[in-house]
């Protein structure tokens, strides 16, 4: 069997995107089998992919002999709501177009909607898996690259103090070297550009802080989750349990990540566990959380009383640091905004003060 593992349609299917103004983000072909693919990384509601549903039913309109796929990774759209919607939408399709749509969804490492002879498949698992990585950072990262090279560089500034160059930068965060210089340029008169192409941040820029603190949760993808059983474990059993995990891509911020920058930070307790998760690819594994409790579920309620709070990292390098004892901690840049995120205003001004204390005394 001659199987095609391109990421992208074969040339003699580019006629479709002349026909339709639209073509999807890959094609598979095993045998008789084609299989159009379109991949919405992040979505947060359908308004984001009906346009997408649109295309592949004019697509599987044209092209009468072949499947089509909507895939979904890590979609904060709820369960309920999926099936309504999709639903409606094979009512609203000629019956031969909807038989031949479906919709699969990637959640907390598991894949559902998969057609089974498509699971059963040893190429087609494979290919599609490497389409979602790809289709993931490409559709994720580029709208958080200003904030994760503001974040690199706020870090610099409180921890090392020396002027890196752009290139350092393009490696640390993964991002292209233009987009790197735009970043340094957009920050304007807060850098100091030396001769030799380095820069360091010469004081704290409040503004954009301010910006990026406005759209935190949207950057780093924060999820709540609560505890549903009634009897919910406490923040320190939830830590506990994340050392038995030895993840290397987990890492606790937050206010007990706080309290490891500086110990006698103003708060008394630990209210919720801050989690902060290093992933670089787009591709999210969140099946750590029903290793902390099962009894833990995602809530879309800011004001609701959860348990456990997860930040998603995206650039390439985490700066996450372990410690003696093998605990890993988020950097402070992480942890300030884990404190923002949970109004814990008076401690974060705190430690945003105590590190810039920092800097001037090294200054």
């Amino acid at each position: 069997m001659s199987v095609n593992r391109t990421l992208t349609a074969p040339k003699s299917h580019r006629s479709f995107k002349a026909d339709i103004g639209y073509e999807p983000d890959g094609c598979w072909e095993g045998g008789a089998q084609k299989v159009w693919v379109e991949v919405k990384p992040g979505t947060h509601s359908f308004r984001n992919v009906r346009a997408s549903v649109l295309g592949l039913a004019y697509l599987l309109t044209l092209d009468q002999a072949s499947r089509a796929l909507l895939v979904l990774p890590d979609s904060r759209i709820s369960k309920n709501r999926q099936n309504a919607e999709w639903h409606l939408i094979e009512q609203t399709l000629r019956p031969d177009v909807a038989q031949r749509l479906a919709l699969v969804v990637t959640r907390e490492g598991d894949t559902i909607g998969l057609p089974p002879d498509l699971e059963r498949h040893d190429d087609f698992r494979p290919w599609l898996e490497l389409l979602v990585d790809k289709e993931s950072q490409r559709g994720s990262n580029p709208r958080q690259f200003y904030e994760e090279i503001l974040k690199v560089m706020i870090r610099q500034r409180w921890l090392v103090g020396k002027p890196v160059t752009t290139d350092w930068i393009t490696r640390m965060v993964g991002c292209s070297y233009p987009t790197a210089a735009a970043a340094i340029q957009r920050l304007g008169y807060v850098v100091v550009r030396h001769t030799n192409r380095m820069s360091l941040l010469r004081m704290f820029p409040r503004d954009e802080w301010n910006r990026l603190v406005s759209i935190a949760d949207e950057v780093r993808g924060t999820k709540r989750f609560v505890d549903r059983s009634g009897q919910p474990r406490s923040p320190q059993s939830l830590l506990r349990r994340l050392a038995t995990l030895r993840r290397s891509d987990l890492a606790i911020g937050g206010i007990e990540g706080a309290r490891h920058y500086k110990p006698d930070i103003d708060l008394a307790g630990m209210p919720r566990l801050d989690i902060s998760l290093h992933c670089p690819k787009g591709r999210i594994d969140w099946s750590f959380v029903e290793r902390l409790d099962p009894a833990l579920k995602e809530t879309t309620e800011r004001n609701a009383s959860t348990s456990l709070v997860v930040h998603v990292v995206r650039r390439s390098e985490s700066f996450f640091e372990l410690d003696k004892s093998g605990i890993q901690w988020a950097d402070p840049v992480e942890c300030l905004l884990d404190l923002h995120e949970a109004r814990l205003e008076p401690q974060a001004k705190e430690l945003l003060n105590y590190f810039e204390k920092g800097v001037g005394a090294r200054a």
